[in-house]
């Protein structure tokens, strides 16, 4: 992913200050940022890492290095910089990470070397910890343009109990210029960020509940409430961030957390090639298959957590469904009672036509065009779902909201197809609403009802289908229309 993610910090002398910040090369490293290793105490032993080589190579050469270097880095000058303002110390060469599967280089220091991305992320900077927050000063929020890139920000405190207010502002920043794929990162990033915030702030409240016991600040400093705040400070007023969390490591593991988290953010979201503009159909199909996908990732890590005492997982030889209340919404949700159905008990809409009548069927398909609510009351489930799965190919997938069979009646914002039991009562509104109708399968009085068409559909001639709607006229609207569907599929 071509972003940066930058550690700040609002000094209280120098104002917000950019500490940490992570980027992704994929070309050879710029100067100053590549050459040998040194070799000695201070090189690390390699590691393995979500496929990241992590390992710290040494520069040779840190633009901290002497007079030259300071006059052609971008970053702020060392008496601009005080021990808050400060992440690596001088003539730390910072940190590298290789990626092995793309060849990719993820580089760590406390300012970017190029001049025009110091400007991107020192504007980020400043914009997250002075104008763009959000209430309460401590959470994400989103902002920037095509000029300056895309910034997600999410800001929060730390404790340090000789800061004004027992805390100090910091601020964890993604830049990038995708302002969609940003967008659309957000419930990741927020997750994996969060998490890197409550590990630093638990490291500190460890660091300031200690201090706090060995010496109460509060108290000293309600005795000394008159004396001048700025004559208080006794040169600790800036702190560094690994003072406050007493972690020597702090940048290295940052380094990794960052460098996870771009490579990881970048993996998630991939591109796919369609032969031609991808139809209404397409999409809701590609949409539906990755909310399964999430639903069944979240049903095995419940399964993990909670497994069954018993292997009763079939019940009288039929396959339990795991599919919840609520995914009964979803489209294309049918297996609820997969295991249940046997056959179709009708076979195409041409022999639902002939089932129902011309007059009655006519009807019921014009609701299902103008999008009404089309309810069925039967003993049957498999019935129902049978016509369900027939009426549906008259609409656009995205246009197919289905309850199979329900104990009481759901709004019509809910579905759009409805089964109930016959006992359960529809309110009156609905009935004689014109935005409805209703097929009511009853016991028939007498057998075959209408000539059978296959040998295996006799359970067809004990029912009765009644088809009523609020709208008299329905049947007559739009005949012509109706008529030129009657050239049904078999």
């Amino acid at each position: 992913m071509n972003a940066i993610v930058a550690l700040c910090h609002f000094c209280e002398l120098h104002g917000p200050r950019t500490l940490f910040c992570t980027e992704v090369l994929h070309s050879p490293l710029p100067q100053g940022a590549s050459s040998g290793d040194i070799s000695g105490q201070n090189e690390q032993a390699e590691e393995e890492e979500g496929g990241i080589q992590m390992s710290s190579r040494i520069r040779s050469h840190s633009p901290a290095e002497g007079a030259s270097a300071d006059s052609s880095s971008p970053g702020p000058k060392k008496s601009d910089m005080c021990e808050g303002c400060r992440s690596l110390a001088g003539g730390h060469p910072g940190y590298v990470s290789h990626d092995k599967e793309t060849s990719i280089k993820y580089v760590s220091h406390q300012h970017p070397n190029h001049p025009q991305l110091f400007s991107i992320v020192r504007q980020a900077c400043v914009r997250s910890l002075s104008c763009e927050v959000c209430p309460g000063r401590e959470g994400p929020i989103f902002f920037g343009d095509e000029q300056h890139g895309f910034v997600f920000s999410h800001t929060f405190f730390i404790k340090d109990s000789l800061a004004r207010g027992f805390q100090r502002w910091y601020s964890i920043i993604t830049i990038m210029m995708d302002r969609i794929y940003l967008i659309n990162s957000w419930p990741f990033l927020l997750g994996k960020i969060r998490g890197i915030i409550d590990e630093l702030q638990g490291k500190a409240l460890k660091v300031f509940e200690a201090e706090q016991y060995g010496c109460p600040q509060r108290a000293q400093r309600m005795n000394t409430a008159f004396t001048p705040f700025l004559h208080q400070r006794n040169g600790n007023a800036a702190r560094s961030l690994t003072s406050l969390t007493n972690d020597e490591n702090l940048w290295a593991c940052l380094h990794t957390s960052f460098a996870w988290l771009l490579k990881a953010c970048g993996s998630r979201l991939t591109e796919k090639l369609l032969e031609g503009a991808p139809t209404e159909d397409t999409l809701v199909q590609m949409e539906k298959l990755a909310d399964l996908k999430e639903e069944s990732e979240g049903w095995d890590g419940s399964e993990e957590e909670e497994k069954p005492s018993s292997q009763s997982d079939v019940v009288e030889g039929q396959e339990l469904s795991k599919c919840s209340p609520e995914t009964s919404l979803v489209p294309d949700c049918n297996s609820w009672n997969v295991a249940h159905r046997r056959l179709s008990v009708f076979r195409s809409l041409r022999h639902m036509r002939q089932v129902l009548g011309a007059s009655a069927f006519r009807m019921l398909a014009w609701h299902v065009l103008m999008g009404n609510q089309v309810i069925w009351k039967a003993r049957d489930m498999d019935l129902v779902q049978s016509a369900f799965d027939v009426l549906r190919t008259m609409l656009p997938v995205g246009c197919v909201r289905i309850i199979p069979y329900s104990d009481q009646y759901e709004e019509a914002y809910r579905c759009n197809f409805l089964g109930l039991s016959p006992h359960v009562q529809i309110p009156s509104h609905i009935l004689s609403s014109e935005f409805a109708v209703l097929v009511e399968v009853r016991t028939a009085t007498r057998s075959s009802l209408y000539p059978t068409l296959f040998d295996d559909e006799q359970s067809l001639n004990k029912y009765e289908f009644v088809v009523t709607s609020g709208s008299p006229v329905a049947a007559d609207r739009d005949t012509g229309a109706m008529q030129s569907r009657d050239v049904l599929p078999l």
